[in-house]
């Protein structure tokens, strides 16, 4: 039992991670229909920043000001390189995302240089003792702070008038243009909270083991996690997120005894496969609309 809660408290670390990411990729899909690939990039960016800052100011006080920072760029990305593709096919806007991240995870690698870098969290490899189970403290570091961005952004959306204006574009942009709401505002306002929330995934991923070049590829576990959720499901990428990581926790843990044959790292392509049968069951996502079509 002992080893099942501590699987489970780092899975569900690891899901906080994929969550926030997955959460950025939802809220851009759902007022500009495109999947950004370049959320990978922001989320690298996000966590070398705080390497910087987190020497002079604190560790406390860089991740905000990363977040912030972060978010600027990708506002700044979405008014200077995707704004001028409105009208054109979602595909070729999707695949101007991809150059994105490799531009800025190029600039970004400049800084990271051959060396590991210490974002300064004051926690690092340190336990705690949970019910009787030792635990990672980074673990439930990284939850907490999820379940509380998580509450804070769905209130946003539920209460405040930009909020339900990001909704109502959401929804139907052309119902929204007649009733003065700014379309591009709101696309932009996507890419900027997109961006904040993947320098926080970038953060969590590097404490207690550092920013190299190769931190973008986690980013890459969200991808299953909005499939499993839904693409237009704010709840369900927070779901997807938490099962991707639970499941791929505890296929790490059990699967050596459970199923050996399967190799030793069948743990990191579970989420892919817990993926594919969801998909079998439900094409659309466990929260995801399903698209109705006249013929």
């Amino acid at each position: 039992m002992t080893e099942f809660l501590q699987s489970l408290v780092r899975g569900l670390g690891s899901g906080s991670i994929y969550a926030l990411l997955a959460l950025g990729f939802v809220i851009i899909y759902k007022s500009t229909r495109v999947i950004s690939f370049a959320q990978p990039a922001f989320m690298l960016a996000g966590a070398v920043l705080v390497s910087y800052l987190a020497a002079d100011v604190g560790f406390f006080a860089a991740v905000p000001i990363a977040a912030v920072l972060i978010a600027v760029l990708a506002l700044g990305v979405e008014r200077t390189v995707l704004r001028p593709m409105i009208g054109k096919p979602v595909f070729v806007v999707a695949i101007i995302t991809i150059g994105v991240d490799v531009v800025v995870r190029v600039v970004t690698n400049a800084f990271i240089g051959l060396d590991v870098r210490q974002v300064g969290d004051p926690w690092g490899l340190n336990t705690v003792t949970l019910l009787g189970v030792e635990v990672q403290q980074r673990y439930l570091v990284m939850f907490g702070t999820t379940v509380a961005v998580v509450a804070v952004l769905f209130a946003f959306f539920r209460f405040s008038r930009v909020g339900l204006a990001m909704r109502a574009v959401a929804h139907d942009q052309e119902v929204a243009l007649a009733q003065g709401i700014s379309v591009g505002s709101v696309f932009a306002l996507s890419w900027a909270i997109a961006g904040g929330l993947a320098a926080l995934a970038g953060v969590f991923v590097a404490t207690g083991a550092g920013v190299d070049q190769q931190l973008w590829v986690i980013a890459l576990k969200a991808l299953p996690a909005i499939i499993l959720g839904g693409l237009d499901s704010l709840g369900g990428a927070v779901v997807g997120g938490l099962a991707v990581g639970v499941v791929e926790s505890l296929v790490g843990t059990y699967q050596g005894d459970v199923a050996p044959w399967l190799g030793p790292n069948f743990a990191l392509v579970a989420p892919y496969v817990l993926m594919l049968v969801v998909l079998l069951l439900k094409p659309y996502g466990l929260f995801g609309s399903k698209e109705v079509e006249r013929l």
